[in-house]
């Protein structure tokens, strides 16, 4: 083969070893006997909860097993079409089977990614938090453009966004905003954006036309399934109704329902400023719910748990990446290293990238450290 199809070829096979060791490939057929065998069992449906799960855990598995096996076939099946190409010097069998390759590892590499979303909470909807930091004005409008860019990024997905909460800037921008987004593996894809970001650009309110930094927080945190379970003694939290004020627009709502929930040991604070009071209510619960729920898989999860407690004041030295609009145009994570100069595509919602060097990192687990020196 040439050159460059054995190099695409080449970068099929490494994803096809990573889907084999997140599939356990040797166990998955023995795996699949014995979800067969339970589905059997006459008895399976006196738990409904039970059963649905079995059947889900059993789907993904056939799901997982069928992306394998497919890729892996259709890898062979255009090598040994390109050969055959070569030995007749068909150039067009050639061809089409170069094509396909390269849309192959599209696929492969699409799958690799989402075979790194098998966290405890991965598969379930998020809430997404966004917080100016110190900076006013220039950190408000950052805020608001990491906003539009995370929105974009869950519209590409086909994700549903749901805006729960927002607090405008006073000239321009947002003070903060909680969004709910809801879809597959919605808390697993956007976990890794925890963190503080940074921004390096010309100010568009500076007439002196000066470099401006500013920083933004993002936390994430999973929506909590029905069936999970959290305890929250009634008299740990207080509930405050307030009338929501904003500069209008379609995002932001105006009603005297409003509803912010105090949890006093942790001092968690959440609201919700939708229409219905009973609405917001049962929306808040939820949102402190998933936040108690967060803290949870932290204390479970140490290097989760490490990168909470580094997060800090949106300022310097707390960043987990930067993006620079001005003297060059380059986007990096810090943690992975990985980096683009697109910022355009980046602040448009191309993030799938970024997001995936980062789940590869959580996996491999090597430290930040050791990842900048790779």
């Amino acid at each position: 083969m040439r050159a460059d199809a054995q190099n695409t070829a080449d970068k099929i096979s490494k994803s096809l070893e990573l889907l084999a060791q997140r599939l356990d490939v040797e166990t998955a057929p023995y795996r699949l006997e014995e979800f067969n065998a339970r589905v059997e069992d006459p008895n399976l449906w006196d738990d409904p909860d039970a059963a649905q799960k079995l059947m889900r855990d059993r789907q993904a598995l056939v799901n997982s097993i069928a992306t394998y096996e497919g890729i892996k076939q259709e890898l062979a099946d255009n090598i040994e079409l390109i050969e055959l190409g070569e030995m007749e010097g068909d150039d067009e069998v050639i061809a089409e089977a170069e094509t396909a390759l390269k849309k192959l590892a599209e696929t492969a590499a699409q799958k690799e990614l989402e075979a790194l979303l098998n966290g405890e909470a991965d598969g379930n909807d998020t809430f997404l938090e966004i917080n100016a930091g110190a900076g006013g004005t220039e950190s408000c409008d950052w805020a608001n453009i990491l906003s539009r860019m995370y929105v974009r990024w869950a519209e590409k997905k086909g994700y549903k966004v749901e805006l729960q909460s927002e607090s405008p800037g006073e000239e321009a921008g947002i003070k903060s905003a909680t969004y709910k987004i809801s879809g597959p593996n919605a808390y697993g894809w956007l976990k890794s954006e925890s963190g503080v970001h940074r921004l390096v650009r010309i100010s568009p309110f500076d007439s002196a036309a000066k470099r401006h930094t500013s920083f933004t927080s993002i936390w994430v945190y999973p929506v909590v399934d029905d069936n999970i379970e959290i305890d929250i003694n009634p008299s740990d939290i207080r509930i405050d109704t307030y009338r929501s004020s904003g500069a209008g627009g379609q995002h932001v709502n105006t009603t005297d329902s409003a509803v912010r929930i105090t949890h006093h040991p942790t001092g968690i604070v959440v609201t919700s400023s939708e229409k219905s009071q009973h609405q917001n209510r049962d929306i808040a619960m939820k949102a402190l719910k998933s936040r108690l729920y967060q803290m949870e898989l932290d204390r479970r999860n140490a290097a989760i748990n490490e990168a909470h407690e580094n997060k800090g004041d949106a300022g310097w030295g707390n960043q987990i990446r930067s993006y620079v609009l001005q003297p060059y145009q380059m986007v990096k994570d810090l943690r992975t290293n990985f980096e683009t100069s697109d910022t355009k595509g980046v602040l448009d919602g191309d993030l799938d990238g970024l997001m995936g060097a980062a789940l590869a990192l959580a996996v491999s687990g090597k430290t930040r450290a050791e990842a900048q020196e790779g």
